[in-house]
């Protein structure tokens, strides 16, 4: 009976739930986990740092018991070695702690190409972008200092922002199988008017590489930018200024897009921040 009650009593408080209904936390050595268990061919949802029945079901098949208990962290071999502040993270670095960081990163609007705890290029990259941007020495490793760094609440959006179409958003800022979602998709047929959410100066009208297709980029107040990706048609150019919800782009499918949407992504000094901290502030 006890063994019966104790998973649904472990979905829960991994969860992170709360009786206020509070959001659930987000655990990078959670994200670790899940890298482990989708190179063990165990678990295929997103790294997202939750511990919900996904993750649990994994473990079990993997012959785990529990979440980092000795016998699940025996089964990953050396990947769990080395635990989250348990050695400086730098390029080419592998393993448990990689993956921790890279997650934690990415959160704070520094992502590599994947979160799967290789710590390359990509993520070394990453790294030097976020230490700078938190006031850090730039040198490529993730010590102590900016690990505690890392440990603080991503920020976010200072400024009251206006969507940039009047419909549904569908993916949102986070996880993504295992990369990072830095933006919210507004989906709408082409050619459909894309406002500026803010007032502000724009700062790049054309395409860019990457991906991103013919993109408007527009510059705010307190360090804020925005920009919209995958149009059609820019209709301001470079030195424009906008006021809040004039037509700025039509919407597209250009670049690596599977249809036709808009890519809004919100940057403060640099770092991506969900878009929905500062979309909240204009109800």
């Amino acid at each position: 009976m006890v063994r019966r009650l104790l998973v649904p009593l472990l979905v829960l408080l991994a969860a992170g739930l709360s009786a206020a209904g509070a959001a659930p936390a987000r655990d990078p050595n959670v994200a670790a986990l899940q890298v482990a268990l989708r190179a063990r061919g165990v678990y295929s949802g997103p790294v997202d740092g939750l511990a919900g029945s996904g993750t649990i079901a994994a473990v079990r098949r993997l012959g785990g018991d529990g979440l980092f208990g000795r016998r699940t962290l025996h089964a990953l071999g050396k990947f769990a070695r080395h635990r989250l502040g348990s050695r400086p993270v730098s390029d080419g670095s592998v393993g448990w702690d990689a993956a921790a960081v890279q997650f934690m990163l990415a959160w704070h609007g520094f992502p590599s190409a994947t979160i799967d705890g290789a710590f390359g290029s990509h993520s070394d990259r990453a790294l030097r972008k976020f230490e700078r941007w938190a006031g850090l020495p730039e040198d490529g490793v993730a010590g102590p200092a900016v690990v505690a760094a890392l440990k603080k609440q991503p920020a976010s959006c200072p400024i009251a922002l206006r969507a940039p179409l009047a419909t549904p958003y569908t993916d949102t800022f986070g996880p993504r199988g295992n990369r990072f979602h830095t933006g919210v998709d507004y989906p709408a047929a082409t050619g459909t008017p894309v406002g500026a959410a803010a007032s502000g100066l724009v700062s790049w009208a054309g395409n860019l590489g990457g991906g991103w297709g013919i993109v408007v980029t527009i510059q705010h107040s307190d360090g804020v930018a925005t920009m919209y990706a995958h149009l059609s048609r820019a209709l301001v150019s470079v030195g424009h200024r906008v006021t809040v919800g004039e037509r700025i782009g039509l919407v597209g499918a250009t670049g690596d897009a599977s249809g036709p949407h808009v890519h809004f992504e919100v940057r403060l000094r640099g770092a991506a921040v969900d878009p929905l901290t500062g979309l909240s502030l204009s109800r």
